[in-house]
C-alpha cells in the first residue's frame, strides 16, 4: 500500500468525523490510524522476526528490530541494552517508552534496570528475557530475547611442577608458573603457600624466592586463579639439602664385586671345603645377583647421608668399615639423637646365612627388606620411601649409576633395595690369617697361627663347642638361639629370647657385644659362655650340661685366653681398609 493512498483514506475519515462535529474523536481516530497504518506499511516493507509483533488493529506499539541471540559466560560480566538505543520499540509520534523485563526460568544472576540487563551469570544454559515496552497511553508490546550462557573457560594444569632441590643458605629462585605455561586460563593470577613452613621461602606472582634455613622437605602449592574466581592448584616438593653434601668420587673402572670379577675364596666356594663350605649357606636370590654396577650403586647409597631425613646419617654411620661394619656404642644414635633399640650388628659375611632373615630378631624375611627398614625407622633415619626416591632423583649423579645397574635411570624403592643388598652381600671377609692357611688348598694353620691361637682353635671346635653354632669357614651362625643371657627373658628377640648372631669375622674390632652391647670385651664374652650362661625354659640344648642345667665349661685362664687369641686371628685387615668398601664421598 502506497503512502499516498493511506493518507487519502485518512483524510476521508477526518472529513466524515468533522461533519459530525467531534473534533476530539477526530484526533483520536487520526492518531489510531496513523500509528496502525504506519506500522502496517513498515511491517510490509520490513517484516519483523518477532513472534509477538502486534497487529495494527490492537492499537499497540510494534517491534521494529528483532533480537538476535545474545551470548554470555558463567562468571563474566554481561551487559545488554534491550531498547537497542530506543530503536527496538517505536510508536508514531511517541516521545518515550518504559520497559519491563522478566526472566525465565530464572534470572541466573542477571538484573534489569529499565531496558538494561546486567550481571554475572551463575550457571550455563539457555535463558530468556521477555521485554515489554509501554508508551504513555499504556499501550505495550513484548518481544523475547534469548541469552545463551556458556561455561567459563576452565583453568587447567597444563604442565605440573616437578620436585625442586635447594640448599641450606643458598639463594633459591624458581618460577612455579613456568613462564605462564604451567596453567591455561584467562587473566590468571598466582599465589603460593608452603607446608609445613615456609623455611625461608616467599613468593611473588608465582615465583618462589628465598634462602632456606633448614634441611627438609617443603610442599609448595601454587594456585592459579582467573578473573571469574576459577582456580586450580599444583603441589610439589622443594627438598632442601645440607650445605656440606658432596657428590661421590668413583673410579673410571668399577671395583670388582661380582663372583665373576671377584671370585669367592675356594674354601668359601667349594662344596666340600675343609671346615665347611660358606657358599652352601648363600642367601642371594636368583633375581638379585650381585653385579659390579649394582654394588657400586649400593656403595654410594650406603654412604650417602641423603638417605636420612636431615642429611645427618648414612647407613655407614652405624655400620663403620673399620669396625667390621658395626658400631662402637651399645646403642646407636638416630638422625635426631634418639637411641636405637638394639646394638648395630656387624654386616660382613651377611650373604652366608641360609635362613636368609635379618636383624637380631629376624623380623625381615630378606636382606632386600632389611636394608629399607632403618631408612624408614622413626628413630634411625626418619625417611619415607617416597621422599627418598624424590631426594635421590634430584641428584644428577644417580642417573648414570641407576642406568648402569639396571638398564634405565628410573629410581624406585625396589632398585634402591636391590642395590644396597648387592653391596652388603659383597662384604665378604676372607683374607684374614685364618684364610691364609688355605693358600695351598689343604689348610695349614701351623704355618700362620701361633701356638696359643692353635690351642684356641682346638678349644673353639672341640671342648668349648663354639663351632656348633658358628659354622663354616665364614664363621656364621646356623640359626637363632637362646644363649642364656638372662634367667628371665627381658628381650623376646625372635621369640623365646632367641637371637640371630653375626659372623665372628673381625669380632675383635667390633666391641661391644650381644644384641644389647652388654659385654665390652671378648674376654667378657668368653667368660660368659664359660660360667655365666643362665638357665631358662628356652635355653638352647647345646648350652645345657649333662644334668639339663646351664653348662659350665670350667676353662682355665690360659684356655680362655687362647680362645680370645684365636678369635683375634679372624681379623681381616685387608677387608677393614679396602677402598672398594670405603666411602666414595671423600671431601
Amino acid at each position: 500500500m502506497k503512502l499516498e493512498r493511506i493518507e487519502a483514506v485518512m483524510h476521508k475519515r477526518v472529513q466524515h468525523v468533522s461533519q459530525r462535529n467531534n473534533i476530539g474523536r477526530l484526533a483520536t481516530a487520526l492518531a489510531f490510524w496513523s500509528g496502525g497504518l504506519l506500522a502496517a506499511c513498515t511491517s510490509a516493507e520490513q517484516p519483523s522476526n518477532s513472534s509477538n509483533v502486534t497487529s495494527p488493529a490492537t492499537s499497540e506499539p510494534v517491534s521494529l528490530i528483532a533480537y538476535s541471540v545474545q551470548q554470555a559466560t558463567v562468571g563474566v560480566a554481561f551487559a545488554y541494552d534491550a531498547s537497542r538505543g530506543s530503536a527496538a520499540f517505536r510508536v508514531l509520534r511517541a516521545k518515550s517508552l518504559t520497559y519491563r523485563i522478566s526472566f525465565a526460568p530464572n534470572a541466573n544472576g542477571l538484573v534489569a534496570i529499565g531496558a538494561r540487563i546486567s550481571g554475572e551469570p551463575l550457571v550455563a544454559g539457555t535463558f530468556s528475557a521477555t521485554i515489554t515496552a509501554s508508551d504513555v497511553t499504556g499501550r505495550n508490546a513484548t518481544d523475547v530475547l534469548t541469552i545463551v550462557v556458556g561455561g567459563a573457560t576452565p583453568v587447567t594444569l597444563a604442565s605440573a611442577n616437578a620436585a625442586q632441590g635447594a640448599t641450606v643458605g643458598a639463594t633459591f629462585n624458581y618460577d612455579a608458573t613456568k613462564g605462564g605455561t604451567a596453567f591455561t586460563g584467562a587473566s590468571l593470577t598466582y599465589a603460593v603457600t608452603f607446608v609445613p613452613s615456609a623455611n625461608g621461602f616467599s613468593s611473588v606472582s608465582g615465583r618462589i624466592l628465598g634462602v632456606p634455613s633448614a634441611v627438609g622437605t617443603t610442599t609448595a602449592t601454587v594456585t592459579a586463579t582467573d578473573g571469574n574466581g576459577q582456580r586450580v592448584a599444583n603441589a610439589f616438593p622443594i627438598v632442601t639439602f645440607a650445605a656440606d653434601l658432596v657428590s661421590p668420587s668413583l673410579p673410571v673402572t668399577s671395583f670388582a664385586y661380582s663372583d665373576i670379577s671377584s671370585p669367592l675364596p675356594l674354601h668359601f666356594a667349594a662344596a666340600n671345603a675343609p671346615g665347611g663350605s660358606a657358599v652352601a649357606l648363600d642367601n642371594t636370590p636368583a633375581a638379585n645377583r650381585t653385579t659390579d654396577a649394582g654394588a657400586t650403586l649400593g656403595r654410594v647409597l650406603f654412604y650417602d647421608r641423603r638417605v636420612s631425613l636431615n642429611d645427618r646419617l648414612s647407613c655407614a654411620s652405624c655400620h663403620q668399615q673399620q669396625f667390621a661394619f658395626a658400631d662402637t656404642v651399645k646403642l646407636s644414635r638416630g638422625f635426631a639423637g634418639g637411641s636405637t633399640g638394639r646394638h648395630s650388628m656387624g654386616l660382613q659375611n651377611a650373604r652366608f646365612y641360609q635362613r636368609g632373615r635379618f636383624f637380631w630378631d629376624e623380623r625381615t624375611a630378606s636382606l632386600e627388606a632389611q636394608v629399607l627398614a632403618p631408612i624408614q625407622d622413626a628413630t634411625e633415619m626418619g625417611m619415607t620411601l617416597d621422599n627418598l626416591v624424590i631426594k635421590l632423583s634430584l641428584q644428577p649423579f644417580y642417573v648414570p649409576l641407576f642406568q648402569a645397574a639396571f638398564g634405565s635411570s628410573d629410581i624406585t624403592t625396589d632398585r634402591i633395595a636391590r642395590a644396597l643388598s648387592q653391596f652388603v652381600r659383597s662384604l665378604v671377609s676372607g683374607t684374614s690369617r685364618f684364610d691364609q692357611a688355605f693358600a695351598g688348598g689343604v689348610p695349614n694353620f701351623n704355618a700362620v697361627f701361633t701356638a696359643q691361637e692353635i690351642q684356641g682353635q682346638q678349644l673353639f671346635t672341640g671342648q668349648a663347642g663354639c663351632a656348633r653354632c658358628h659354622a663354616s669357614n665364614a664363621h656364621v651362625s646356623d640359626d637363632i638361639h637362646n644363649t642364656g643371657l638372662d634367667a628371665t627373658v627381658t628381650d623376646n628377640g625372635a621369640g623365646q629370647g632367641r637371637f640371630k648372631a653375626p659372623s665372628l669375622r673381625n669380632i675383635a674390632v667390633r666391641a661391644p657385644y650381644m644384641h644389647d652391647g652388654r659385654f665390652a670385651t671378648l674376654d667378657q664374652v668368653v667368660e660368659f659362655y664359660n660360667s655365666g650362661v643362665q638357665a631358662n625354659p628356652n635355653l638352647d640344648n647345646r648350652l645345657r650340661g649333662p644334668n639339663g642345667q646351664a653348662q659350665r665349661l670350667n676353662l682355665s685362664i690360659t684356655e680362655k685366653a687362647a680362645i680370645v687369641s684365636y678369635l683375634r686371628a679372624l681379623t681381616d685387615t685387608q677387608f677393614l681398609t679396602s677402598a672398594k668398601y670405603a666411602s666414595p664421598f671423600a671431601r
